[in-house]
């Protein structure tokens, strides 16, 4: 069985004394639980890593990045290095969310590069892939889906492409209070996986974990991760909080 991910995406909140409040609230939540279906990722903004990094010690909460270059060094103002993540042990990044791609321009080419970067260095990369609103009214969702797919992935190898995580946000559904139902995420889901099989085989296809993002909160997670390729949440505004949060990460899943 695939073990489910539950991943809070920060984006830009928080200053450091808040971001420590909310690691220490979300441990003091959890408790001595002990997950043996699923893991649990934060991931604050770059410059709240060594802060998070320190608040988390001691708990089984993983450290993850919200965007990473390709390079590791160099005349690039304002970027992350996979080397400089390494630094803080953090090991997940998240590449090619929406965000990322209509607000800063960022084009299939580069998320494959910045994907091909994070599997050169041992890295972990949760690749995000969606359709707008338009798209999906057009009837051009799985389509759009499939060439963010081969934009991120063409480069890996069946082996490598197991190991990623892939999150469909459909971005009509991010921030906005709508969310994708379980059946329409389920569809796409099972696509992802369907064209992953066709890509990089069964093996790959059966470990690859998809995991479902957009306004996902305490009210929908379950009726989400009822279904079997839905393999965890990248959360959102409902991350922010340690009691929704929290509620979400005992969400109750598929058998």
């Amino acid at each position: 069985m695939r073990k489910k991910l539950i991943a809070a995406n920060w984006k830009m909140h928080l200053v450091p004394g808040e971001a420590r409040a909310l690691v220490s609230a979300l441990i003091a939540d959890l408790g001595r639980e002990t997950f043996t279906d699923r893991e649990v990722l934060v991931a604050p903004a770059a410059i709240l890593i060594p802060e998070v990094k320190d608040a988390l010690r001691g708990s089984s909460i993983i450290l993850g990045a919200q965007n990473m270059f390709y390079e590791e060094k160099g005349a690039f103002t304002g970027e992350i290095s996979p080397t400089m993540l390494l630094a803080y042990d953090v090991y997940h990044v998240i590449v090619g969310h929406s965000e990322r791609r209509h607000i800063f321009g960022e084009s299939d080419e580069l998320i494959g590069r910045k994907v091909r970067a994070a599997i050169d260095h041992k890295m972990t990369p949760i690749v995000c892939v969606g359709e707008t609103q338009q798209e999906h009214d057009s009837g051009r969702a799985l389509e759009v889906v499939l060439r963010q797919m081969e934009g991120a992935l063409g480069s890996l190898t069946d082996d490598e492409a197991g190991g990623i995580v892939m999150a469909y946000e459909p971005v009509w559904a991010i921030g906005t209070g709508r969310t994708a139902t379980p059946e329409q995420a389920e569809s796409m889901q099972g696509a992802i996986r369907g064209a992953f099989n066709e890509r990089f085989g069964r093996a790959a296809a059966q470990i690859v974990r998809i995991l479902y993002g957009g306004s996902v909160n305490a009210d929908n997670v379950d009726s989400l991760l009822s279904k079997p390729d839905i393999d965890g949440a990248l959360v959102g505004t409902a991350s922010l909080g340690a009691d929704s949060f929290a509620r979400i990460v005992r969400a109750r899943a598929a058998k």
